[in-house]
């Protein structure tokens, strides 16, 4: 199914929706424009295709750019929840964005399901029993990182990460885990793309290893400057800084690096494996961790209208919490904050073909959670 089919079958979709009372109006706010704009495209992909394989005529999807701003996503928000009349918010990519969204979305009793930001204030006491996170709570990956980095030996981490909600979620959890010194630890300019001053500041660190997290653009701009450097110190990081859009534009220089993920395209099971067939055939691209997430999200929701009105709150939450669903990871779970309890695998990059892309080498840490759980009162 190509592109422009898919976009019909969501027309057809909104179209019919609104004439069935049973029938789910969701709100995806996401960043399609700018330097984010492959992270949002692949959530809004997985997710679609997810619909339109299950040939819902119950769903209808009103789909907009946020611009990676966060005064557009508020805008947007309360366009869907006051016009729009949305049941159910989903698809912000940048944790400051969800964090000016989601508190007002759920406390007007609206159901948010992210598909990728998780910060530390919505897992902890700032939990909602309206908001499911779908992804990971922001720290998981990285503390898989520090966990690895432990079993890898290495002692003086420099580390790095953007300053910006994720950013210092992505920090404290590699810290949590890792048990080395630190060589160094920087916070850089969200979307910054010049990393002379921090290549040099990790020159002159003494660093075993570096650990960043730059999503995006930010990554690509990293790993290029990186390996013109000349530096051979070890880099790790999340699948965020080597996912499938970051790893054809960076190359030659991210090859054999380590990363953590609770996803990849190899992960043995029938769903994902007709997942990533599938997703190529729709887009012409291998599928990105956010495209997988975008995808659980969707079959999340259809699960939940398989058994529950979404106008009984109560049931429907229910029907979220049991996530009765074939998730592209296997057994999928959440927790008591309505996080995943899940695997966070090791990863190396690799080419196949002209196409460079991630195998799974490990588990860093089984059936994971979060630390916040505990502070989060329902």
């Amino acid at each position: 199914m190509k592109l422009k089919a898919l976009a019909l079958a969501s027309c057809m979709a909104a179209l019919a929706a609104p004439a069935m009372a049973e029938g789910v109006k969701v709100g995806m706010i996401t960043t399609l424009s700018g330097g984010g704009a492959g992270l949002g495209i692949d959530v809004r992909d997985g997710f679609m295709l997810a619909v339109n394989q299950a040939d819902r005529k119950d769903i209808e999807v009103v789909i907009e750019d946020d611009q990676r701003k966060p005064d557009i996503a508020v805008q947007l928000a309360d366009k869907m929840i006051q016009s729009e009349k949305v049941d159910v918010l989903t698809g912000i990519i940048w944790s400051n964005l969800a964090m000016a969204v989601v508190p007002a979305a759920v406390a007007q009793g609206k159901f948010y399901l992210s598909p990728n930001a998780g910060p530390s204030q919505l897992a902890g006491k700032g939990c909602n029993p309206n908001y499911f996170n779908v992804a990971w709570q922001n720290d998981n990956l990285h503390e898989a990182g520090g966990a690895y980095a432990n079993t890898a030996g290495y002692k003086n981490s420099f580390i790095l990460a953007p300053n910006y909600p994720a950013g210092q979620d992505a920090l404290t959890g590699y810290k949590r885990m890792y048990e080395g010194e630190l060589a160094g630890e920087l916070f850089t300019k969200l979307g910054q793309t010049d990393y002379a001053s921090e290549i040099a500041q990790i020159r002159a660190s003494g660093a075993d290893s570096v650990y960043f997290f730059l999503p995006g653009g930010m990554g690509i701009s990293f790993l290029k400057q990186y390996a013109d450097s000349g530096l051979d110190i070890p880099v790790v990081g999340p699948a965020f800084s080597f996912d499938q859009g970051i790893l054809q534009a960076v190359g030659d220089a991210a090859m054999g690096v380590v990363n953590t993920s609770q996803w990849n395209k190899d992960i043995d099971n029938p769903t994902n494996a007709q997942f990533v067939k599938t997703f190529q055939e729709a887009y012409g691209r291998l599928p990105s961790l956010y495209a997988s997430q975008g995808f659980d999200t969707a079959n999340l929701l259809m699960s939940a209208m398989d058994v529950a009105d979404i106008n009984d709150a109560d049931a429907f939450r229910a029907a979220l919490q049991a996530a009765d669903f074939d998730s592209t990871r296997g057994a999928f779970k959440f927790g008591s904050n309505n996080h995943p309890v899940q695997d966070i695998f090791v990863r190396e990059v690799i080419k196949e073909g002209d196409v460079f892309t991630n195998k799974i080498i490990g588990t860093a840490l089984s059936g994971h959670s979060d630390v916040y759980a505990a502070d989060c009162k329902f």
